[in-house]
């Protein structure tokens, strides 16, 4: 009778530690689940979004690896992002993961001037489009100027300037990109802690941990993912399985 207790309570261990390692295997090698917990990419993903990432997008590093395990240096199987795509990464400053779209390559020169973006001496184009309508924390509905960017490479996304084309980083110095680096921005640039400041800076290759695919789930952000009972209410339906653009 101990025997057969002994020996079902090492098949459950047995069990459980195969099933997290295949869970860590997906996680580390293929596809991760992460939310939006803050309005930096509005309008292109908001406040409660829930998106799949994908890992093996670009290489896998010490910081693809599932839960931050340092296992090993460098780059393996390293692909180069394109200009226009949403990223997951470490920050390099204090380690926290940001999301964020890419606009610069190595090697480039990325400027803002009244608001409007330069990429290599030339001035992003830019037209404006309907506000962008939201509330304010008391519910009150503001429109904000919208405009559609469309960025060299042909990437076509849609960008808000909550405080229209004077904001505290709508006039920066020139950046330059330096090798094995990126320069990320958020969409909503009045409200975008990116490149463009000190905390987050350049991003190294070796940071990247994943593209943006697919919305997979999306509830209004004063929702808890918990709180089930609000579901019905609070899910954003036309946002479910949206592509990542």
């Amino acid at each position: 009778m101990t025997r057969r207790k002994s020996s079902g309570i090492g098949e459950t261990a047995r069990t459980l530690i195969y099933a997290l390692l295949i869970a860590f295997g997906i996680r580390t090698f293929v596809v991760e689940p992460f939310n939006i917990p803050s309005g930096s990419l509005i309008p292109t993903l908001l406040i409660g979004d829930y998106l799949f990432v994908t890992k093996f997008s670009y290489g896998y590093s010490a910081k693809t690896v599932a839960f931050g395990l340092p296992l090993f240096k460098g780059r393996i199987l390293a692909t180069t992002p394109k200009r226009g795509e949403i990223i997951v990464f470490r920050n390099q400053v204090d380690g926290t993961v940001y999301i964020k779209r890419l606009i610069g390559l190595p090697g480039d020169k990325v400027q803002m001037l009244q608001g409007r973006l330069w990429i290599n001496g030339k001035q992003v184009e830019r037209r404006e489009i309907e506000p962008y309508v939201t509330k304010t924390s008391w519910g009150r509905p503001v429109s904000e100027p919208q405009y559609e960017e469309t960025l060299p490479g042909g990437v076509t996304h849609h960008v808000i300037e909550r405080r229209g084309d004077t904001g505290e980083w709508d006039n920066t110095g020139e950046y330059v990109v330096p090798a094995a680096s990126y320069f990320m921005m958020g969409d909503n640039r009045d409200n975008s802690q990116d490149s463009r400041t000190p905390q987050v800076g350049f991003v190294p290759e070796e940071n990247l941990i994943g593209r943006a695919e697919i919305i997979w789930f999306s509830l209004d952000e004063d929702t808890h993912f918990w709180e089930i009972w609000k579901w019905p209410m609070s899910i954003r339906w036309s946002r479910l399985l949206m592509l990542i653009h």
